[in-house]
């Protein structure tokens, strides 16, 4: 993994073998009754780790440029957010990762505290993809009166595939969330 990253670059890595190969050991676990798990997690586990080794911890805040990342309520897969992390983290866009099963109220807390240019919610799952949360995010509002702002919200992730939140970006893969991000963080 840390050959591909070095090699190809993150997005690439990412989109051409990494996940592939998790998809592939995920068709296998499918198919044999639950067999195969823990390839996925070990797996998952590696490439997190190489994502520690080879990118940056953070980048430092600017004001209207932080991207907020997490999970939606009871989504605990947070292996795609961690390479849009690293990912951004690698531009120079600064990022507050808050993970997998963020409670509500944190989230709206850390949206509050943050004053974010984008919040991106993940949601692997239709089951966990909350259409009222993502307006709700999107619906906030900080700063001074006169001159407050919303963040743009991504809804990310195989869980928000038909179930379009209308007004909110749903980027197709790993490249087009970072461009959209990217663009988003330099105003």
């Amino acid at each position: 993994m840390l050959a591909a990253i070095s090699e190809h670059g993150l997005v690439a890595a990412w989109t051409e073998v990494i996940m592939p190969t998790l998809q592939a050991v995920g068709r296998k676990w499918e198919t044999s009754g639950e067999k195969y798990v823990e390839v996925e997690h070990f797996l998952s586990w590696h490439v997190s780790g190489a994502l520690r080794r080879t990118v940056p911890d953070t980048v430092a805040d600017r004001p209207g440029a932080t991207t907020v990342l997490a999970c939606v309520p009871g989504e605990n897969h947070t292996l795609a957010l961690e390479v849009l992390s690293a990912a951004l983290t690698e531009r120079g866009v600064p990022v507050r990762m808050f993970g997998g099963a963020l409670p509500v109220e944190s989230l709206v807390a850390a949206v509050r505290r943050t004053g974010p240019a984008a919040v991106g919610l993940w949601a692997q799952s239709r089951t966990t993809a909350s259409r009222p949360l993502a307006q709700h995010v999107a619906g906030m509002e900080w700063g001074v009166r006169g001159a407050r702002r919303k963040p743009v919200v991504l809804t990310l992730g195989p869980g928000w595939a038909g179930r379009a939140v209308a007004g909110l970006a749903r980027p197709a893969g790993l490249a087009e969330a970072v461009a959209v991000l990217e663009s988003v963080a330099a105003g």
